[in-house]
């Protein structure tokens, strides 16, 4: 058997190879929409992937299972479990063939056999997946998705708080913990094998450990700790998580009724000429992964900043709707990550690019407005927005403050007054500076605060001392 975990550090996923190497046939749990790279990575392991799955609709990212579905021979399996609002729809629309599976359900990838286990909680079809090798009785390992993380669970919030389902977290967080009781009956040396690591928004705390085991969670979870008392526990897992990006709403619609055939990654043309980018960017909407300076001091019309790295999710996935049509500026180094970071969240109409220095020929930039915290303490009647999340906001803010966490700004443009002046603040000035130009584009008077809310208290420290 060949276990490969396949990671994307940007949006911190993990898809798993699962190979049965007696007989060149494998299976993909959870990939994303660009398949191109798990081809290539079973071809050189000398598999075939002819049976593609996931775990639950996702909401960070568009899935690769229809892709898959459509252009492989790979059959595709998916929970038949999660209701009238959320059973897959996309394959009756597709046609693409299609088994779904419940609990206690078992299939065969050669030698492997994978028995299905419905883990409601973190979403209502969520299933995860033990396999166990031809020649043992008990399970090697859990492909546990969203479910069960290292050192944390899949939030149970989301349907809500990113779907807009009023009044299902606490029912979810409910439901996770009759799932986790079922967990921890499992035998302890079962490796578990999780859809993301450090740095999703799918979970509050999560660990930057590849996989774990059953034995080690039960042991040190935090959450797990809580199973016995259903109060305490869903108390705890609805504490303090991270306010959702707003393309999950999009990504949960999408992943579940339909997803643009993708066949091949889009291939922007390049534009050469300083006039053209000009004149091009006054009609489409400019993705600028330049360094900040450099987009302070100096950028297009109709400009969001976002780099091409982790930040593309949570910026652009935020500020952008998805029927944009785009320019990215953009290195030719970086130019495939920020292509495979946008159509995987469903920005599909990259038209063209650049690269940054081309900008350095354009005339008539805009600018971005900056202050320090001197200049700060030194305004009168200033307008605060704090963008960070609502757990940081309330351990300290600047008097006045409004919080809004950015990657819910455009959610909530009415609380703000377009006749008032912002100087806008999150920690340490990036994600007040994306929304600062977020905000432009939306007609509002902005100035960021160079350094943030940190900037701000160490001058105030430094000026009582």
């Amino acid at each position: 058997m060949l276990v490969e975990r396949i990671y994307d550090e940007d949006l911190s996923q993990a898809a798993w190879l699962i190979g049965c190497q007696a007989t060149g046939e494998a299976l993909l749990i959870d990939p994303e929409r660009d398949i191109c790279r798990y081809l290539e990575i079973a071809e050189q392991a000398g598999l075939a992937i002819t049976a593609v799955t996931e775990t639950h609709i996702h909401a960070d990212f568009l899935s690769g299972c229809c892709e898959f579905a459509t252009s492989t021979k790979a059959r595709c399996y998916l929970s038949e479990h999660g209701g009238d609002d959320w059973s897959y729809t996309w394959p009756k629309q597709s046609g693409v063939p299609v088994t779904y599976v419940k609990d206690g359900d078992t299939f065969s990838i050669g030698n492997i056999s994978v028995t299905v286990v419905h883990t409601p909680g973190h979403t209502p079809e969520h299933i995860s997946f033990l396999i166990h090798d031809a020649n043992t009785a008990e399970p090697i390992g859990y492909a546990t998705g969203d479910f069960v993380f290292v050192g944390d669970l899949g939030r149970p919030d989301l349907l809500e708080t990113a779907a807009g389902l009023k009044g299902a977290m606490v029912a979810s967080a409910q439901q996770l913990h009759t799932t986790c009781q079922r967990f921890l009956e499992m035998e302890d040396y079962v490796q578990i094998w999780p859809s993301h690591g450090a740095g999703s928004s799918c979970g509050k705390a999560l660990g930057a450990v590849s996989q774990t085991t059953v034995g080690y969670e039960k042991r040190t979870s935090p959450p797990l700790q809580y199973v016995g008392d259903e109060q305490a526990f869903v108390d705890f897992m609805l504490a303090d998580q991270p306010e959702p990006p707003l393309y999950f709403a999009r990504m949960k619609q999408m992943n579940r009724d339909g997803i643009p055939f993708l066949g091949a990654l889009p291939v922007p043309r390049k534009i050469e000429s300083a006039t053209e980018l000009f004149d091009q960017s006054e009609t489409k909407t400019v993705i600028d992964t330049r360094p900040w300076d450099q987009v302070r001091d100096g950028h297009l019309p109709n400009t969001i900043w976002s780099k091409a790295n982790s930040d593309f999710h949570r910026f652009a996935g935020s500020y952008l709707r998805g029927d944009e049509n785009i320019i990215l500026i953009v290195s030719q180094g970086e130019l495939d990550r920020a292509i495979r970071n946008a159509i995987r969240i469903g920005i599909d109409n990259i038209v063209a690019w650049a690269e940054p220095e081309l900008l350095l020929q354009v005339d008539g930039l805009d600018t971005m407005k900056e202050i320090t915290a001197l200049q700060f303490e030194q305004m009168d009647k200033v307008h605060v927005l704090d963008v960070r999340r609502l757990i940081e906001f309330e351990q300290g803010s600047i008097s006045g403050a409004i919080n809004i966490a950015h990657t819910r700004l455009f959610d909530r443009l009415s609380e703000l007054d377009k006749g008032k002046e912002w100087v806008v603040n999150c920690h340490a000035g990036s994600r007040s500076a994306a929304a600062c130009m977020a905000l432009k584009q939306e007609g509002f008077s902005v100035t960021n605060l160079a350094g943030g809310y940190k900037g701000w208290k160490e001058h105030t420290n430094c000026s009582l001392a």
